[in-house]
C-alpha cells in the first residue's frame, strides 16, 4: 500500500521526489542562490533547488540544467525532512520557518536581494565561503568584473525603461538599474521617481517617453501580451521616437552569473541606438 501511494505521489507534477536515505547536501530555497550554486559546487552536492528555477517563466539558469535537480516548494517540513547539511534561504523567509529550522538544528544561510553589482559580488563571496568554494567564487566575480569593463559606456546615456512583465518596470535602487547605468542607459523609471520594481502607468510613459524600451522577448501571460500590445500601439499611433529591444526574461531576476549575460545584452542594445 505504501509503495502504491509513493508511485501515485511521484506521478503528480508538483510532488517532490523522496529524500535520499542519508540526507545531507545543500538545499536551496532561493532561486537566485540556485544560479550561483550551480556555478560553485558539483551537482552531487546539491540536494534540491527552488521550484522557481524549474519553471521557464522564473528560472535564471538554463531550464535543462535546472531539471536535473530535485525541486523543493520551500516548506519547512519538506526541507527539514531532507536533513541537509546546509540550507540557503531568502532574507524574506517567514519567522515561523526560521524558528522551525532553528529547532531542527539546521545550518541556514539567509541571502537578501542585492541592489548593486558590488553587493551581488559580495553575495557570491559569502555563498562561496559557506560552501567551501572560495576560489570558484573569486573566479565568478572576476568574470563579472570583466563583463562590467566590456560593457562600460563613456558617452551620453540613453533614457530607457526596462519592463519586467505587464506594466511592471524596474526603478532605481535595484541591480538592474545599476546594470543599465554601467551599460550606458539612464533609467527612465528612476527619472519618474520609481524606486525598486513597481507598476508604471502607460500615460506617464507617453507624456515623457524614454529613448529605448527594453521588453521581454515573449509574453508569459495574457496580461503581459495585452500590456505589450498596448505599448506597441501607443508608440505607433503617437509617432514617438522610441526603440523597442528584446531583453530576455531570464536576465531580470537575479545577479551573480546572470550579470555577464545581462550586461552583454544591454551593451549590444546600447551600441545599436544612435
Amino acid at each position: 500500500m505504501r509503495g502504491a501511494a509513493l508511485l501515485a505521489c511521484l506521478g503528480l507534477a508538483g510532488c517532490a521526489a523522496p529524500p535520499a536515505a542519508g540526507g545531507g547536501g545543500i538545499v536551496s530555497m532561493n532561486p537566485c542562490a540556485d544560479a550561483i550554486l550551480v556555478e560553485l559546487v558539483p551537482p552531487a552536492r546539491i540536494a534540491a533547488i527552488s521550484h522557481y528555477s524549474r519553471r521557464a517563466d522564473s528560472t535564471s539558469i538554463p531550464l535543462e540544467v535546472a531539471m536535473r535537480f530535485r525541486g523543493n516548494n520551500g516548506t519547512a517540513e519538506e526541507v527539514i525532512g531532507m536533513r541537509p547539511d546546509l540550507v540557503i534561504a531568502s532574507s524574506f523567509t517567514p519567522p515561523s520557518t526560521r524558528e522551525a529550522f532553528a529547532r531542527a538544528g539546521l545550518k541556514v544561510l539567509y541571502l537578501g536581494i542585492p541592489p548593486s553589482i558590488a553587493e551581488s559580488k559580495a553575495q557570491v563571496t559569502e555563498l562561496a565561503t559557506a560552501v567551501g568554494a572560495a576560489p570558484r567564487g573569486a573566479a565568478l566575480n572576476a568574470r563579472i568584473d570583466a563583463a562590467v569593463a566590456a560593457a562600460r559606456w563613456n558617452g551620453r546615456p540613453a533614457p530607457a525603461l526596462l519592463w519586467i512583465g505587464g506594466n511592471l518596470a524596474t526603478g532605481g535602487q535595484t541591480l538592474l538599474d545599476d546594470l543599465m547605468t554601467h551599460a550606458g542607459f539612464a533609467n527612465q523609471a528612476a527619472h519618474y521617481g520609481l524606486t525598486h520594481t513597481a507598476q508604471l502607468p502607460m500615460e506617464r510613459v507617453i507624456a515623457d517617453p524614454p529613448r529605448v524600451m527594453l521588453v521581454p522577448e515573449h509574453a508569459a501571460h495574457d496580461s503581459d501580451s495585452r500590456a505589450a500590445a498596448l505599448r506597441k500601439r501607443a508608440i505607433a499611433e503617437t509617432g514617438l521616437p522610441v526603440t523597442q529591444a528584446e531583453f530576455p526574461r531570464q536576465l531580470v531576476n537575479c545577479g551573480g552569473p546572470v550579470i555577464p549575460k545581462a550586461l552583454a545584452r544591454l551593451a549590444a542594445i546600447r551600441r545599436s541606438v544612435r
